[in-house]
């Protein structure tokens, strides 16, 4: 894996503590026990963010005999989630989750006990111990986003304790925050500030990603789903503890901003910067327009680039790839192979819609761009070839759109760039229309909706015509520095408004997105040019900056969450187009898959109902 091991943790059997940390080598196993709770982040299917909310969808019917149950995620967006057995149970493990409290238990026992190693210097154990306590504090946030206020474990309770000791009390939410934040900033003062030996050891913790997930936990802190909910304002434990605070504070804000700007120039010191595409590098000759779609999908799939700060070395993107590339070259059968394409990972048209025209302004916004007559028909040009296959029929919808959908998406007639074709005037296209070598030929293995992730497929993968897809995996980037700039250009819109510190950092991700700035955009082609002035409607430019610049990187769920904005936009038929219809006229009717409902009570997951009945202490979730 090019990393640290991950798989070599303490064994089960091993019965003592003393074992465990009597030598450094056995130490160590134990320092990748506690990482090797990290979550599956490339895993579509037991990553809640990836498949529960209506960024991606998937066919239905599930086949179970053919593939087994169906993702624990895609039930959660259903609307099957419950509290008997809960989906993705990540407070005491189970159903595709991951236990965060027995990860919170093995950093405790590793921090009570690393002092005792004898074979190590204290340089080795301050570095080792400052990993395993931002561990453990992106264990509780884990568990935090998820489930609201949680019990801080701030040390294990002992086997003597008596039964009301271990009856623990969830903490109020503010509580939460402070303490995952202050172990944060004291583990961020012993890590190193890069990886000096990165064969071995990336993926570790470093002070910038330390640092930046900071960042990334006070922007929800200061969000309105956490700052001021009067949603919760009768949510009490039994003690009759409140549990959120429902009066907003705005310093929370400026602390999420500043934590941001730590970040940035944390980052940028050690040579952190937005990724581009070097074709000369890679004896590549790309002209202008696939140069910038290979800039935005490599900053994902290219391992370890500069603007990956945090990359998930126990989570690659292997699985994930062969469901979201489609068939695109006609010599290859639908049975080549047991790991062939299979392009079933399908981004909705709400997606699709959300991403902005050439001029980088939502398609319902720009005044040079037909927003009514999008689903009508047109017949790709010459001028199109980087974009659609010429003389080929497809949406208006898909027409005149910005570089970073054509990155991230694929459609049918769009151009598929690389997978053994490199020269940018001679590239593979999807043709999805039922019949068509990327459509329905074989079982559920097609896009439901018409529209393929290509943002999280590598160029550089082989479509071979007998055999196995060979796939080039990549560490699944929990946060990049796009992500920081916009979270920045979030917070200073909430403290100062829209000015022209905030318009920067947006701008600077419009640029490598090959648009125009905020200002330029609005002013020359907007139905409405003054939007943008105003921080309510600046706010909403930064809204779905994010959606499209963060889109299937597993962002989308929890910003619509923090912004208390899931209720709306979650509550949506999920549409694609009649993938059966072979004539396009028949294909481009828009179709609805599923009536999806996210309800109040879904801010916040349920916990399993066996824990609330052994502790009487932990309330339920409201709603559930």
């Amino acid at each position: 894996m090019s990393s640290c091991n991950y798989l070599d943790i303490v064994p089960d059997n091993i019965a003592t503590i003393d074992y465990a940390f009597r030598l450094r080598s056995q130490a160590e196993k134990y320092l990748f026990t506690c990482y090797s709770y990290l979550p599956e982040f490339a895993s579509w299917s037991s990553n809640p963010a990836l498949l529960s909310g209506d960024e991606i969808w998937f066919f239905y019917p599930y086949d179970v005999a053919y593939y087994g149950k169906p993702p624990s995620n895609w039930e959660v967006a259903r609307g099957n989630q419950g509290i008997i057995n809960p989906y993705l149970n990540y407070w005491d493990g189970g159903s595709g989750g991951k236990s965060m409290f027995q990860a919170i238990r093995d950093c405790n026992t590793f921090l009570e006990n690393i002092e005792i190693v004898p074979d190590m210097d204290d340089t080795e154990k301050r570095r080792w111990t400052a990993e395993v306590k931002f561990l453990k504090a992106y264990y509780h946030w884990y568990l935090l986003r998820m489930y609201g206020p949680i019990p801080v474990m701030k040390e294990n309770i002992p086997i003597s304790a008596g039964v009301e000791e271990v009856k623990r009390y969830r903490e109020p939410i503010d509580s939460c925050f402070d303490y995952i934040v202050k172990l944060i900033d004291t583990a961020a003062a012993g890590l190193p500030d890069v990886i000096q030996d990165p064969v071995s050891e990336m993926g570790r913790v470093t002070r910038p990603i330390a640092l930046s997930i900071k960042a990334r936990i006070l922007m929800t802190a200061a969000s309105p789903l956490f700052n001021g909910n009067p949603d919760y304002a009768d949510f009490t434990d039994n003690r009759g503890i409140h549990l959120f605070n429902t009066a907003a504070d705005p310093q929370k804000w400026q602390l999420a901003a500043d934590a941001c700007k730590e970040a940035i120039d944390a980052c940028a010191a050690v040579g952190h910067q937005l990724y581009h595409f070097n074709p000369l590098v890679n004896t590549y000759n790309l002209g202008p327009e696939m140069k910038i779609q290979m800039d935005i999908r490599n900053a994902i799939c290219e391992k370890w680039n500069s603007e990956v700060i945090w990359g998930a070395t126990n989570s690659l993107s292997s699985a994930i790839q062969k469901y979201a590339q489609p068939i695109i070259d006609p010599s290859i059968s639908t049975e080549n192979g047991a790991v062939r394409p299979l392009g079933e990972y399908a981004p909705t048209l709400k997606v699709a819609e959300q991403f902005y025209t050439k001029n980088g302004l939502p398609i319902q916004e720009d005044k040079t761009w037909d927003y009514e007559n999008r689903y009508n028909l047109d017949t790709a040009t010459a001028a199109d070839r980087f974009y659609i296959q010429p003389n080929y029929v497809t949406a208006a919808l898909n027409f005149n759109r910005e570089p970073r959908f054509y990155a991230d998406l694929g459609f049918d007639g769009g151009i598929w760039y690389g997978q053994g074709k490199f020269d940018d005037e001679n590239t593979f296209h999807v043709e999805g229309r039922l019949g068509g070598y990327s459509g329905n030929r074989r079982g559920s293995e097609y896009s439901i909706t018409g529209y393929y992730a290509k943002k999280l497929v590598n160029f550089l993968n082989v479509l071979q015509t007998t055999g196995a897809y060979q796939i080039q995996s990549y560490p699944w980037p929990i946060i990049r520095l796009a992500d920081l700039y916009l979270y920045y250009a979030e917070a200073l819109n909430e403290v100062n408004g829209p000015t022209a510190e905030t318009l920067k950092w947006i701008d600077l991700v419009r640029e490598r997105a090959g648009i125009p700035t905020v200002e330029d955009a609005w002013t020359n082609y907007a139905k409405n040019p003054g939007a943008y002035q105003s921080k309510d409607g600046f706010r909403k430019i930064i809204h779905q900056e994010r959606l499209i610049e963060m889109a299937f990187e597993g962002n989308r769920y929890w910003d619509l969450r923090r912004w208390k904005e899931a209720e709306r936009v979650m509550s949506q038929p999920v549409k694609g187009w009649n993938v059966s219809q072979q004539d396009p006229l028949y294909y481009y009717q828009v179709t609805s898959l599923f009536n999806q409902t996210f309800k109040k009570r879904d801010y916040f997951w349920p916990i399993e109902e066996k824990s609330t009945i052994v502790n009487t202490n932990l309330v339920q979730n409201p709603g559930w």
